[in-house]
Protein backbone atom coordinates (compact mmCIF):
# COMPACT_ATOMS: atom_id res chain seq x y z
CA UNK A 1 0.00 0.00 0.00
CA UNK A 2 1.37 3.37 -0.93
CA UNK A 3 1.23 6.62 -2.88
CA UNK A 4 3.43 7.61 -5.82
CA UNK A 5 3.80 11.03 -7.42
CA UNK A 6 5.38 11.24 -10.85
CA UNK A 7 6.68 14.57 -12.07
CA UNK A 8 7.40 14.41 -15.75
CA UNK A 9 9.20 16.73 -18.07
CA UNK A 10 6.99 17.62 -21.01
CA UNK A 11 7.08 14.97 -23.74
CA UNK A 12 9.10 12.58 -21.56
CA UNK A 13 6.62 9.66 -21.72
CA UNK A 14 5.78 10.03 -18.06
CA UNK A 15 2.09 9.38 -18.66
CA UNK A 16 2.86 6.01 -20.27
CA UNK A 17 5.04 5.03 -17.36
CA UNK A 18 2.41 6.06 -14.80
CA UNK A 19 -0.36 4.14 -16.55
CA UNK A 20 1.66 0.96 -16.98
CA UNK A 21 2.96 1.13 -13.41
CA UNK A 22 -0.58 1.55 -12.06
CA UNK A 23 -1.67 -1.61 -13.87
CA UNK A 24 1.30 -3.57 -12.55
CA UNK A 25 0.77 -2.40 -8.96
CA UNK A 26 -3.02 -2.39 -9.06
CA UNK A 27 -3.08 1.31 -8.09
CA UNK A 28 -5.45 4.00 -9.32
CA UNK A 29 -3.82 6.36 -11.83
CA UNK A 30 -4.92 10.00 -11.68
CA UNK A 31 -3.94 13.29 -13.29
CA UNK A 32 -6.61 15.51 -14.85
CA UNK A 33 -9.12 14.13 -12.32
CA UNK A 34 -7.63 16.49 -9.74
CA UNK A 35 -8.39 19.55 -11.85
CA UNK A 36 -11.90 18.34 -12.57
CA UNK A 37 -12.57 17.81 -8.87
CA UNK A 38 -11.18 21.24 -7.93
CA UNK A 39 -13.24 22.80 -10.72
CA UNK A 40 -16.43 21.22 -9.38
CA UNK A 41 -15.70 21.86 -5.71
CA UNK A 42 -14.87 25.55 -6.12
CA UNK A 43 -16.87 26.39 -9.26
CA UNK A 44 -13.77 27.49 -11.16
CA UNK A 45 -13.30 26.80 -14.90
CA UNK A 46 -10.82 23.99 -15.46
CA UNK A 47 -8.84 26.15 -17.89
CA UNK A 48 -8.06 28.65 -15.11
CA UNK A 49 -6.81 25.91 -12.84
CA UNK A 50 -4.71 24.46 -15.65
CA UNK A 51 -3.16 27.85 -16.33
CA UNK A 52 -2.36 28.20 -12.63
CA UNK A 53 -0.10 25.12 -12.68
CA UNK A 54 1.30 25.54 -16.18
CA UNK A 55 1.79 29.19 -17.07
CA UNK A 56 4.47 31.41 -15.64
CA UNK A 57 3.20 33.98 -13.11
CA UNK A 58 2.33 37.38 -14.50
CA UNK A 59 2.69 40.72 -12.76
CA UNK A 60 -1.06 40.62 -12.11
CA UNK A 61 -0.72 37.22 -10.41
CA UNK A 62 1.97 38.59 -8.15
CA UNK A 63 -0.20 41.51 -7.12
CA UNK A 64 -3.52 39.70 -6.72
CA UNK A 65 -2.27 36.26 -5.65
CA UNK A 66 -4.37 34.66 -8.39
CA UNK A 67 -2.19 31.60 -8.66
CA UNK A 68 -2.07 31.03 -4.91
CA UNK A 69 -5.85 30.86 -4.78
CA UNK A 70 -6.13 28.31 -7.56
CA UNK A 71 -3.17 26.30 -6.30
CA UNK A 72 -4.90 26.13 -2.90
CA UNK A 73 -7.99 24.67 -4.57
CA UNK A 74 -5.91 22.11 -6.47
CA UNK A 75 -3.93 21.14 -3.35
CA UNK A 76 -7.14 20.48 -1.43
CA UNK A 77 -8.55 18.32 -4.25
CA UNK A 78 -5.24 16.45 -4.58
CA UNK A 79 -4.88 15.67 -0.86
CA UNK A 80 -8.50 14.58 -0.73
CA UNK A 81 -7.99 12.21 -3.64
CA UNK A 82 -4.93 10.46 -2.22
CA UNK A 83 -6.46 9.83 1.22
CA UNK A 84 -7.71 6.45 0.03
CA UNK A 85 -4.16 5.25 -0.72
CA UNK A 86 -2.86 3.04 -3.55
CA UNK A 87 -2.68 5.98 -5.94
CA UNK A 88 -0.29 7.14 -8.65
CA UNK A 89 -0.51 10.82 -9.53
CA UNK A 90 1.29 12.00 -12.64
CA UNK A 91 1.29 15.72 -13.21
CA UNK A 92 2.52 19.02 -11.89
CA UNK A 93 2.90 19.96 -8.22
CA UNK A 94 2.51 16.49 -6.68
CA UNK A 95 6.07 16.56 -5.34
CA UNK A 96 5.40 19.95 -3.71
CA UNK A 97 2.07 18.99 -2.18
CA UNK A 98 3.61 15.91 -0.55
CA UNK A 99 7.05 17.28 0.33
CA UNK A 100 6.46 16.76 4.07
CA UNK A 101 5.56 13.08 3.68
CA UNK A 102 8.73 10.95 3.42
CA UNK A 103 6.91 7.65 2.80
CA UNK A 104 5.47 8.85 -0.51
CA UNK A 105 7.56 7.74 -3.49
CA UNK A 106 8.39 10.90 -5.44
CA UNK A 107 9.57 10.24 -8.99
CA UNK A 108 10.95 12.47 -11.71
CA UNK A 109 10.89 11.29 -15.33
CA UNK A 110 13.15 13.27 -17.61
CA UNK A 111 14.78 12.99 -21.01
CA UNK A 112 17.44 14.62 -23.13
CA UNK A 113 16.25 17.79 -24.88
CA UNK A 114 16.97 16.38 -28.34
CA UNK A 115 15.01 13.22 -27.48
CA UNK A 116 12.04 15.35 -26.46
CA UNK A 117 12.29 17.39 -29.67
CA UNK A 118 11.87 14.22 -31.70
CA UNK A 119 8.83 13.23 -29.63
CA UNK A 120 7.25 16.67 -30.16
CA UNK A 121 7.92 16.56 -33.90
CA UNK A 122 6.22 13.19 -34.16
CA UNK A 123 3.24 13.87 -31.88
CA UNK A 124 2.50 17.42 -33.03
CA UNK A 125 3.63 16.99 -36.64
CA UNK A 126 5.80 20.12 -36.51
CA UNK A 127 9.27 21.08 -37.69
CA UNK A 128 12.37 20.73 -35.52
CA UNK A 129 12.54 24.50 -35.03
CA UNK A 130 8.90 24.68 -33.94
CA UNK A 131 9.36 21.72 -31.58
CA UNK A 132 12.36 23.46 -30.01
CA UNK A 133 10.30 26.62 -29.49
CA UNK A 134 7.45 24.67 -27.88
CA UNK A 135 9.72 22.87 -25.42
CA UNK A 136 11.72 25.97 -24.53
CA UNK A 137 8.56 27.92 -23.71
CA UNK A 138 7.09 25.12 -21.59
CA UNK A 139 10.33 24.57 -19.65
CA UNK A 140 10.82 28.29 -18.97
CA UNK A 141 7.26 28.76 -17.73
CA UNK A 142 7.40 25.73 -15.44
CA UNK A 143 10.67 26.91 -13.92
CA UNK A 144 9.27 30.40 -13.28
CA UNK A 145 6.08 28.90 -11.83
CA UNK A 146 7.85 26.62 -9.33
CA UNK A 147 10.36 29.29 -8.32
CA UNK A 148 7.57 31.83 -7.73
CA UNK A 149 5.37 29.55 -5.64
CA UNK A 150 7.90 27.31 -3.90
CA UNK A 151 11.30 28.91 -4.37
CA UNK A 152 12.75 25.81 -6.01
CA UNK A 153 13.03 24.53 -9.58
CA UNK A 154 10.83 21.54 -10.49
CA UNK A 155 13.97 19.82 -11.81
CA UNK A 156 15.82 20.08 -8.47
CA UNK A 157 16.96 16.54 -7.54
CA UNK A 158 16.32 17.03 -3.81
CA UNK A 159 12.59 16.98 -4.50
CA UNK A 160 12.64 13.34 -5.57
CA UNK A 161 13.49 9.86 -4.34
CA UNK A 162 14.46 8.71 -7.82
CA UNK A 163 15.09 10.36 -11.20
CA UNK A 164 14.87 8.28 -14.38
CA UNK A 165 16.21 9.36 -17.76
CA UNK A 166 13.86 7.82 -20.27
CA UNK A 167 16.17 8.36 -23.25
CA UNK A 168 18.64 6.00 -21.57
CA UNK A 169 16.20 3.28 -20.51
CA UNK A 170 12.91 2.08 -21.98
CA UNK A 171 9.41 2.66 -20.61
CA UNK A 172 9.27 -1.00 -19.56
CA UNK A 173 12.59 -0.65 -17.76
CA UNK A 174 11.31 2.41 -15.90
CA UNK A 175 8.12 0.61 -14.88
CA UNK A 176 10.08 -2.37 -13.56
CA UNK A 177 12.45 -0.15 -11.57
CA UNK A 178 9.60 1.84 -10.02
CA UNK A 179 7.62 -1.31 -9.27
CA UNK A 180 10.51 -2.61 -7.17
CA UNK A 181 11.03 0.78 -5.51
CA UNK A 182 7.35 1.00 -4.59
CA UNK A 183 7.62 -2.30 -2.71
CA UNK A 184 10.33 -1.03 -0.35
CA UNK A 185 9.23 -0.74 3.32
CA UNK A 186 10.06 2.97 3.48
CA UNK A 187 7.39 3.74 0.87
CA UNK A 188 4.56 1.86 2.53
CA UNK A 189 1.63 3.65 4.15
CA UNK A 190 1.67 3.63 7.94
CA UNK A 191 -0.75 4.70 10.65
CA UNK A 192 1.41 7.74 11.35
CA UNK A 193 1.61 8.75 7.68
CA UNK A 194 -2.17 8.43 7.31
CA UNK A 195 -2.63 10.63 10.37
CA UNK A 196 -0.27 13.26 8.99
CA UNK A 197 -1.94 13.13 5.58
CA UNK A 198 -5.31 13.71 7.24
CA UNK A 199 -3.94 16.75 9.08
CA UNK A 200 -2.51 18.08 5.80
CA UNK A 201 -5.92 17.77 4.18
CA UNK A 202 -7.61 19.61 7.04
CA UNK A 203 -5.03 22.41 6.74
CA UNK A 204 -5.54 22.55 2.97
CA UNK A 205 -9.31 22.78 3.37
CA UNK A 206 -8.94 25.52 5.97
CA UNK A 207 -6.56 27.52 3.79
CA UNK A 208 -8.88 27.19 0.77
CA UNK A 209 -11.59 28.87 2.87
CA UNK A 210 -9.49 31.94 3.70
CA UNK A 211 -7.08 32.24 0.77
CA UNK A 212 -9.13 34.89 -1.08
CA UNK A 213 -8.77 37.44 1.72
CA UNK A 214 -5.62 36.10 3.39
CA UNK A 215 -3.40 34.58 0.66
CA UNK A 216 -0.27 34.99 2.79
CA UNK A 217 -1.76 33.15 5.78
CA UNK A 218 0.17 30.16 7.11
CA UNK A 219 -2.18 27.30 8.00
CA UNK A 220 -1.09 24.14 9.80
CA UNK A 221 -2.89 21.30 11.51
CA UNK A 222 -1.84 18.75 14.11
CA UNK A 223 -4.21 16.18 15.55
CA UNK A 224 -7.18 18.18 14.31
CA UNK A 225 -6.03 21.47 15.86
CA UNK A 226 -5.78 24.16 13.17
CA UNK A 227 -3.23 26.92 13.65
CA UNK A 228 -3.56 30.05 11.50
CA UNK A 229 -0.81 32.65 11.43
CA UNK A 230 -1.71 35.83 9.57
CA UNK A 231 -0.10 39.24 9.24
CA UNK A 232 -2.47 41.96 10.41
CA UNK A 233 -3.08 44.48 13.14
CA UNK A 234 -3.05 43.16 16.70
CA UNK A 235 -6.25 45.06 17.35
CA UNK A 236 -8.22 42.65 15.13
CA UNK A 237 -6.76 39.41 16.47
CA UNK A 238 -9.88 38.51 18.47
CA UNK A 239 -12.17 39.43 15.59
CA UNK A 240 -10.18 37.26 13.19
CA UNK A 241 -10.04 34.38 15.67
CA UNK A 242 -13.82 34.43 16.01
CA UNK A 243 -14.30 34.72 12.26
CA UNK A 244 -11.94 31.85 11.42
CA UNK A 245 -13.42 29.59 14.08
CA UNK A 246 -16.92 30.14 12.72
CA UNK A 247 -15.79 29.71 9.13
CA UNK A 248 -13.90 26.46 9.70
CA UNK A 249 -16.01 24.78 12.38
CA UNK A 250 -17.86 22.55 9.90
CA UNK A 251 -14.71 21.11 8.30
CA UNK A 252 -14.59 17.40 9.10
CA UNK A 253 -11.86 16.58 11.60
CA UNK A 254 -11.38 20.11 12.97
CA UNK A 255 -11.25 20.03 16.77
CA UNK A 256 -10.19 23.61 17.42
CA UNK A 257 -8.94 26.70 15.59
CA UNK A 258 -6.19 28.93 16.96
CA UNK A 259 -5.35 32.28 15.39
CA UNK A 260 -2.09 34.17 15.82
CA UNK A 261 -1.66 37.64 14.38
CA UNK A 262 1.79 38.74 13.28
CA UNK A 263 1.91 42.55 13.58
CA UNK A 264 2.56 44.54 10.41
CA UNK A 265 6.14 45.70 10.13
CA UNK A 266 6.44 49.48 10.27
Amino acid sequence: MGIITISRGSYSRGKEIAEQLSQKLGYQCISREILLKASRDFNVPEVKLLQAIQDAPSVLDRLKHGKKKYIAFIRKAFLEQIQKDNVIYHGLAGQFFTSDLPNILKVRITADFNFRIKVVMKRENVSEEKARQILTKIDEERTKWSMFLYGIDTKAPELYDIILHIDTITVNDAVEILYNYAKLPCFQTTTDSQKKLKDMLIAAKAYSFIVKKFPEANVKCKDGAVLISVESSLSVEKVLAKKFSKLLKDIEGVKEVKTFVIPFET
